[in-house]
């Protein structure tokens, strides 16, 4: 026979799985197509596949992800995370990352939804919170981590729910979705990604500085630049710059430079239609074979194969 304690950890599961559920409806209903979809909610974009998929390059933005049906997993630098329902991911930064969908059928499709913020909204809030928050341990290397996932916990699932919702009662979105969405986030900084999300919104710490270096990389990414120079940037030195960098996104300042040279000049040929040549020295490369090598390593195809493959693959999504 069951204790109460048990029948209420019972209830509690089916009441979860009930919310994702409802959740998953309303994903799959305002997905109609396997793309991204924007949504009338400032911030929240819809993701659907009916199928697994291959390595898809992109760059996160700051933003929490919620993965509501099927499995994921996402790679960047020497790491790799396996994402599954009920769990949700935190990018601190601007991180390029393969990703890959492992687990959807057209029976049973790939779901997620992602809130994008802006680091100072975070820093503000963490303000106000104050004395509810428990220090920050800054001793821990992995806890720097800019990317990393936690199990959606029952209050944060019930505000999920809710905002998700709002996507039905349109009417009710310029009121609501601000209160929801500032729900959200102090649920997050609550739960177990709160600490790391913390650590990047202390002005002046190690990784904020490393924030800020990332920020001059992404907007001047095709110039060639230094560790020094970028050091310089923000009154570091340049092995401390390098070590908290790799903490962080897992790889090296230059490497995460040439991932985002590469992911563009993928996103170029696939999107625009421009040839590899171009498209190499569009985001920097002088040598169109360095270009090609260095692609071939990354996507583990040479640029005009990987993209006559993509292609072929959005063709049949497309049709199905």
């Amino acid at each position: 026979m069951l204790t109460s304690n048990q029948e209420t950890g019972v209830e509690l599961d089916a009441d979860i799985e009930q919310m994702r559920q409802r959740i998953a409806s309303t994903v799959e209903r305002w997905t109609p197509n396997q793309q991204v979809q924007d949504t009338l909610v400032p911030g929240l974009q819809l993701f659907r596949s009916d199928n697994p998929t291959s390595c898809t390059a992109t760059v996160y933005e700051p933003s929490v992800c919620f993965m509501v049906q099927g499995t994921k997993s996402v790679s960047f630098g020497d790491r790799e995370l396996f994402y599954q329902a009920l769990t949700y991911m935190v990018s601190s930064v601007h991180l390029p990352v393969l990703g890959r969908i492992l687990d959807a059928s057209p029976e049973s499709p790939y779901l997620a939804f992602k809130l994008t913020f802006d680091p100072q909204e975070v820093s503000n809030l963490v303000l106000e919170m104050g004395a509810q928050l428990p220090p920050v341990n800054d001793c821990c290397a992995e806890g720097n981590c800019a990317l990393s996932m936690a199990t959606i916990e029952r209050p944060l699932l019930d505000a999920l729910c809710r905002f998700t919702g709002l996507l039905d009662v349109p009417q009710d979105i310029p009121v609501l979705a601000p209160l929801i969405r500032r729900e959200i986030l102090y649920r997050v900084l609550l739960g177990e990604m709160g600490p790391r999300m913390r650590k990047f919104a202390v002005a002046d710490s190690s990784v904020q500085r490393v924030s800020k270096v990332i920020a001059v990389l992404k907007d001047r990414y095709t110039e060639s630049l230094k560790v020094r120079e970028l050091a310089d940037e923000v009154n570091m030195s340049e092995s401390a710059l390098f070590h908290t960098f790799k903490q962080v996104t897992r790889m090296s300042p230059l490497q995460y430079q040439k991932k985002l040279r590469l992911h563009e000049a993928r996103r170029l040929m696939l999107s625009e239609g421009l040839e590899a040549a171009t498209a190499s020295y569009r985001v920097g490369y002088e040598s169109p074979s360095h270009f090609s090598r260095e692609y071939s390593r990354l996507f583990g195809a040479p640029p005009r194969a990987d993209v006559i493959k993509l292609r072929g693959e959005q063709a049949v999504t497309a049709l199905s």
